[in-house]
C-alpha cells in the first residue's frame, strides 16, 4: 500500500479530475449523434487515465534534477529518492501502453492517433526549455481530452468538440499562469522560460484572467451550436463564478494563495460535467 501510495502521489493521480471530465463530456456530445456503450466509457477511462499517467511520470522523469534545485519541490518523489529513475521509465512505458492498448479498443482512428496525443502531451513537459509559451503547450496537451472523448464515442465533424478543445485548454493554460508565477525567480535564476518569466507578474495575470475569459465564452458558444437549454448556461455561469474567485486570490503584489486558487479547479471540470449530464438527460 505504502508503494501503491507512492505512485499515485508520483503522478498526482488526484488531478485527474483536471481532463477526465472533459473527455467524458466530449463523448456525452458525441453520444447526441452515434450509440455509446457503458463499454465505450470503460476504455475513454483506461485511455485518459494512462494517457495523464505517463504525461505526468514523463514530466517528473525529466524535471528530476530540476525538482531536486527547487525548494517548493524538492520532496518529490523522485529528487528525495521515494522512487528511482528506473522505476520511474518503468512507470511512463506502462502507463504508455495502456494508453494505446485502451485507444485501439475503441476505433481505429483513436488508435492511429494516440502516438499523435502521446507526443503533445510529453512536449509540455520539455517547453520550459525552449519556449515563453508553456503555459500554452499544457493546455494545448489538456485539450487533446475533448476531442479524444468525442471521436472515441463516434462524433464526427462538427464544432463542439473543438469550443470544449479551447475552453479546457484555455482553463488550464490560465490557471498554470497563476501557478508559474509562484516558480519566477527561480526560473529566471535557471534558465527556464514560462508566460511570468517573460512578461512579469503583473502581465501574466492579466493573461491568465483573459484566458478564463475565452474559457466561459468558449462554453457560452456550445450552448449555441449544441442547444443545451438554461439549466447548461447557469451551470457556465457558476463555472464563471468560481473562475472569478480563483483569479481574485491571487494578486500581484501577493501570491500566497496561489495553491489554494490551483485546487479551485478540480472542482470545475466536476461542476460543468454534473452540470451537461443534467442538460442533456434531465426531464425537461
Amino acid at each position: 500500500m505504502n508503494r501503491l501510495h507512492t505512485y499515485a502521489s508520483f503522478v498526482r493521480f488526484s488531478h485527474s479530475v483536471f481532463a477526465l471530465p472533459f473527455a467524458l463530456a466530449g463523448a456525452l456530445l458525441a453520444a447526441e449523434h452515434a450509440t455509446v456503450t457503458w463499454t465505450t466509457v470503460g476504455w475513454i477511462l483506461v485511455a485518459m487515465v494512462g494517457a495523464r499517467s505517463a504525461a505526468m511520470g514523463f514530466n517528473r522523469l525529466v524535471d528530476a534534477r530540476i525538482d531536486g534545485l527547487n525548494p517548493r519541490t524538492a520532496m518529490r518523489e523522485l529528487p528525495r529518492g521515494a522512487m528511482t529513475s528506473r522505476e520511474a521509465v518503468l512507470f511512463v512505458a506502462v502507463a504508455s501502453a495502456l494508453f494505446v492498448f485502451a485507444a485501439s479498443r475503441l476505433n481505429p482512428i483513436c488508435f492511429a492517433l494516440s502516438p499523435v496525443a502521446l507526443a503533445i502531451v510529453f512536449w509540455y513537459s520539455l517547453a520550459k526549455r525552449y519556449t515563453t509559451w508553456t503555459q500554452v503547450f499544457l493546455g494545448l496537451a489538456m485539450a487533446v481530452a475533448p476531442v479524444g472523448g468525442w471521436l472515441a464515442a463516434g462524433g464526427r465533424g462538427g464544432w463542439e468538440p473543438w469550443l470544449l478543445a479551447v475552453a479546457i485548454g484555455a482553463w488550464v493554460g490560465g490557471f498554470d499562469v497563476l501557478y508559474a508565477c509562484q516558480d519566477l525567480e527561480f526560473d529566471r535564476a535557471h534558465g527556464l522560460r514560462s508566460i511570468p518569466v517573460r512578461f512579469g507578474v503583473a502581465t501574466s495575470l492579466a493573461i491568465s484572467r483573459a484566458m478564463h475569459v475565452i474559457t466561459v465564452v468558449c462554453l457560452l458558444a456550445l450552448a449555441v451550436v449544441a442547444p443545451l437549454g438554461p439549466i447548461y448556461l447557469a451551470g457556465v455561469a457558476a463555472v464563471a463564478v468560481m473562475l472569478a474567485y480563483e483569479q481574485s486570490l491571487v494578486q500581484a503584489d501577493d501570491l500566497s494563495q496561489v495553491r489554494r486558487a490551483f485546487d479551485l479547479n478540480g472542482y470545475v471540470g466536476i461542476l460543468y460535467l454534473l452540470v451537461l449530464v443534467i442538460a442533456l438527460y434531465g426531464p425537461w
